[in-house]
């Protein structure tokens, strides 16, 4: 493997050492230079800013076409492609302003295009904008994008949901890798930390095409944060306090780059004590710690680009089950708890040959899940090895198509060690082969692709037949074919349409295939089904939005029919005192959308007007609803953004009020939610004192204490409330 790695960092050192650069000049509609423009190649992993005079260049660059990004707030992006680089460029750029959020490049699908350009619609977010809204994790964050919802257990642990789909249907990428850490289970968080994260994109919908199984309903990208710029030094240290939980969020970077190296460091720490609920007690053992460290190392010259990054995240989690009992601020966990350990290294390497480039991605991860009934010997442990790998060739452009063909697998092991056996040891390995092109002409751009996948899964016989516990060998292969087909135009001036037609498909995992008792995370017997087939999807997504410098207005509307929807559904039969379940499918279909608007208007130019609606309905073939199907929301925000002098710059203050509706379309197991209304606050800003500058973030979040139990919080069976009023105060040093 050592072999492997480092044959793929260096092995093409020999290839044409050319020593293009790009220079030019960044200048606004007035002709005025722009100094601070952020200009970046992300292929390279390679920045610099703008000086004074708004000028720039990056050396060292490839010979063959390469990508150009510029951003600065308050700015429209401009992404530059240059067909083919000769020894000196000259890339002059004009940047007009713009009153909305800047137009990012998507990394999470094919062709890393503006979003504007983009066939596909994907929701984009940076994770500063997600924590200026006060949220304690990650997944609470990601949350606030319609369409994406939570099942959550407390405040520690919070599954994503993508329109009405949750689990091993929803794919998770961290680093360019994927990421698996035994997501089939509903008490099985995500296991990353958003420090040291960038960004995170949303594909709601299947993206099957490009990640293969578990796909099906959605994918959330995240992306790592960048290097430094060359020849820069930078540190950060940010840390944030939460009343509710009495916690506590610390974090601290630094990071360096020359001309071809570049090193980056992240080390973070949570900690907080149980949350109170709304108008009421603390929920014992709902405390939790976290540890994160994150590092990353890239080289980077006019040949290849080669980044290694590693990151480690420990988590000592409480399982609340009493409710409400000894109240205490203790963030030391108590029986039962969880402790999980996870390691992800990444290698990601492009290869820059003379009109066309190869793209590997390498990954390894191991999640090590132990849970804690009643003493410090885990009852359950589990290792899961992951190691994955995706290689991409992007073809030479022809005339106005672009294509890429790529190979994509992944070799896993899942090992016990523990008394319980929640799941057998198995191996599970994935290939698929695909295709895909992108035809551009005036306005209009039309997308498609196919794929094949093939995915092995055995595992071991354990166990006494007839008794809890005992799992059956198993040897099953599943294979599915899948396309995509989508097309973007502009129906008139700022009037954007795209339409997509998706397939996307699901083996069954592990639990759904071989259970035989008790899962605690549901107080529920599962008795898994080795027949089951592969769950097919067909997705058609209609999107229309309208942007013009003061408004801003988009539709988004879905149809999802799955075939073999695996779901478990209640026997009669009761066992060990708990009610029987078993894993059995049926057709399904789910179907929805969001709609919203943004208004920005002249001349009040500080003030912004959001809001937003989303709505999903699940249903099986025989007209029942679908479980775990989130409640309809419509989310308004105000927001006022602001100066004081030269002391305080980018100010901003927000209010927001999210109404969430009754959930009465439940299916058989579920009990209907009544809807609550939340009022949350926000205030904050760059201080700036000489040469000293920091930034501040004040949030209140139900800031009227409201007393409510989401419909997708797995404490609602048991009449728990979710966290009541939390003041969030944040600060940020940029070094």
């Amino acid at each position: 493997m050592k072999k492997i790695i480092i044959a793929l960092i260096l092995g093409f050192s020999g290839l044409i050492n050319a020593q293009n650069t790009v220079s030019g000049t960044v200048t606004d509609l007035q002709n005025q230079p722009v100094p601070g423009v952020s200009v970046y190649a992300p292929e390279l992993h390679k920045g610099t800013t703008t000086d004074e005079n708004g000028k720039y260049t990056l050396n060292n660059l490839p010979n063959g076409g390469l990508r150009i990004a510029f951003t600065f707030v308050g700015f429209t992006t401009q992404n530059k492609n240059i067909e083919k680089l000769l020894k000196e460029n000259t890339l002059d750029i004009l940047l007009s302003q713009a009153a909305f959020e800047m137009d990012e490049v998507i990394v999470s699908t094919a062709f890393s295009k503006l979003q504007s350009q983009n066939v596909m619609k994907v929701e984009h977010e940076t994770i500063k904008t997600l924590q200026q809204k006060g949220t304690s994790t990650l997944i609470e964050g990601l949350a606030t994008i319609p369409g994406v919802s939570q099942i959550s257990t407390g405040t520690s642990i919070g599954k994503p949901v993508i329109r009405g789909l949750s689990g091993n249907r929803v794919l998770v990428y961290s680093q360019g890798v994927r990421l698996e850490n035994q997501q089939f289970g509903d008490e099985h968080g995500l296991g990353l930390n958003d420090a040291g994260v960038e960004s995170v994109e949303v594909i709601k919908g299947p993206a099957s095409l490009l990640y293969g199984s578990d796909a099906l309903g959605g994918v959330l990208y995240f992306n790592p944060e960048k290097f430094a710029d060359a020849g820069d030094f930078k540190a950060n240290f940010s840390q944030k306090y939460f009343t509710n939980t009495q916690g506590s969020n610390s974090s601290i970077g630094l990071k360096t780059s020359t001309e071809n190296w570049k090193f980056l460091v992240r080390g973070s720490f949570n900690s907080h004590s149980d949350y109170q609920a709304g108008d009421s007690d603390r929920v014992t053992n709902t405390r939790y710690n976290e540890t994160d460290f994150k590092t990353g190392i890239g080289y980077s010259n006019s040949s290849f680009s080669s980044v290694l990054r590693y990151n480690y995240n420990k988590l000592d989690l409480g399982m609340p089950e009493g409710g409400f009992g000894e109240q205490t601020t203790s963030k030391n966990t108590e029986f039962p708890r969880q402790g999980v350990f996870n390691h992800l290294l990444s290698l990601n390497n492009v290869f820059f040959f003379q009109n066309s480039k190869l793209d590997v991605d390498l990954g390894y991860i191991t999640n090590d899940r132990s849970e804690f009934e009643d003493s410090n010997e885990a009852s359950l442990h589990m290792k899961l090895k992951t190691f994955n790998y995706n290689a991409k060739y992007h073809l030479p452009k022809m005339s106005k198509i672009e294509t890429i063909v790529g190979v994509q697998g992944m070799r896993q092991t899942n090992a016990n060690s523990g008394e319980e056996y929640l799941i057998p040891d198995a191996t599970t390995n994935d290939f698929g082969v695909f295709g895909t092109a992108n035809y551009e002409w005036k306005s209009n751009v039309l997308q498609a692709g196919l794929r094949f996948d093939n995915r092995n899964v055995t595992s071991i016989a354990h166990g006494v037949e007839g008794e809890e516990g005992y799992f059956q060998a198993l040897d099953r292969s599943f294979d599915s074919f899948n396309a995509s087909l989508g097309y973007k135009t502009n129906l008139a001036d700022n009037l954007t349409m795209r339409l997509n037609v998706a397939s996307g498909f699901r083996a069954p995992n592990l639990a759904e295939l071989t259970s035989n008792g008790v899962h605690e995370g549901t107080n529920r017997y599962e008795i898994g089904n080795s027949a089951l087939k592969t769950e097919q999807n067909v997705q058609t997504d209609l999107n229309l939005e309208y942007k013009n410098s003061h408004f801003e207005f988009f539709v988004n509307g879905f149809y999802n029919h799955v075939n073999n929807y695996i779901y478990t559904s209640p026997t009669g039969d009761v066992l060990d005192e708990n009610d029987v379940f078993a894993y059995v499918q049926d057709n399904a279909k789910l179907y929805g959308g969001e709609i919203g608007l943004h208004f920005h208007p002249h001349p009040l130019d500080w003030l912004h007007f959001e809001t937003s609606f989303e709505t999903v309905t699940g249903k099986k073939q025989n007209g029942d609803y679908l479980p775990l199907i989130p409640a309809n929301n419509w989310n308004n925000t105000i927001r006022t953004e602001f100066k004081i002098n030269n002391w305080f710059q980018d100010g901003f203050a927000t209010l927001n009020v999210s109404s969430t509706f009754n959930q009465d379309n439940v299916s058989g197991f579920e009990t209907a939610s009544k809807g609550y209304s939340l009022l949350n606050l926000g205030f904050g800003g760059t201080v700036k004192l000489g040469k000293t500058a920091f930034d501040v973030n004040i949030n209140g979040n139900n800031l009227f204490d409201k007393k409510y139990i989401a419909h997708l919080s797995r404490l609602k069976t048991d009449g728990i409330p979710n966290i009541g009023r939390n003041v969030v105060l944040g600060v940020n040093f940029n070094l």
